[in-house]
């Protein structure tokens, strides 16, 4: 499992309320959004929780117990569990340690990156990618202008935070490859982004399926 920002209540009738074959639940950092209800998951499977020593740092501050299994990941470096490599990298955030994975199992390689404005390795042969779609600078600065104050305030975090739609693209096409199936675009954001121009621009960049990830079912 990837982020624990849902609950626990949410997310197990989707499992059919068993968790018997999750072995890992990776935190990429502490906001709330990510790794709020990783307790419960781990009170509710023998998922160890991979995450940095920072991300772990931070829960401990909103009432982690740090009796729960845990392995902490360093920039570029891996672990093995069952059938998946998980190989942790650093990305630029306004979080303690924050990471992006590239997770490999045979020939599948998922590249996942969240919660980031920049990224600074590129990855060879990745079949498919996740990755933040956050927010496009033209939407912003016109609700900025428009008076929006929830813009007005965000905005230079945003900038310094998260990946700009140009941003997202431009990581999209280093680490692009003939391997390359699927993107799905993460965390798009609700008020500045246009949701069918990420989708249209990446695929026009890609030439492969994009999903916008709440058009996922699962």
């Amino acid at each position: 499992m990837i982020e624990a920002g849902l609950s626990y209540k949410k997310v197990a009738p989707k499992m059919n309320f068993d968790f018997n074959r999750v072995r890992a639940l990776l935190i990429s950092h502490e906001h709330q959004d990510h790794a709020k209800h990783a307790k419960e998951f781990a009170e509710h499977s023998q998922a160890v929780i991979l995450a940095s020593k920072g991300t772990l740092k931070g829960m401990q501050g909103k009432g982690w117990n740090t009796d729960f299994r845990f392995l902490p990941l360093a920039n570029r470096s891996s672990v093995t569990i069952g059938s998946f490599t998980i190989q942790a990298f650093s990305v630029e955030h306004d979080a303690i340690e924050p990471l992006g994975f590239l997770i490999t199992s045979g020939k599948d390689r998922l590249l996942y990156v969240t919660d980031s404005c920049f990224v600074k390795y590129k990855f060879k042969n990745v079949t498919q990618m996740m990755v933040e779609m956050n927010y496009s600078k033209d939407v912003l600065d016109e609700e900025v202008e428009q008076g929006v104050d929830t813009a007005k305030f965000l905005r230079n975090r945003i900038y310094s935070s998260h990946f700009e739609m140009q941003n997202s693209l431009e990581f999209i096409k280093s680490n692009m490859s003939k391997a390359l199936q699927q993107v799905i675009l993460i965390h798009v954001s609700s008020t500045n982004a246009d949701p069918e121009l990420f989708k249209s621009r990446t695929q026009r960049l890609t030439g492969v399926p994009v999903y916008l990830a709440n058009e996922l079912k699962v």
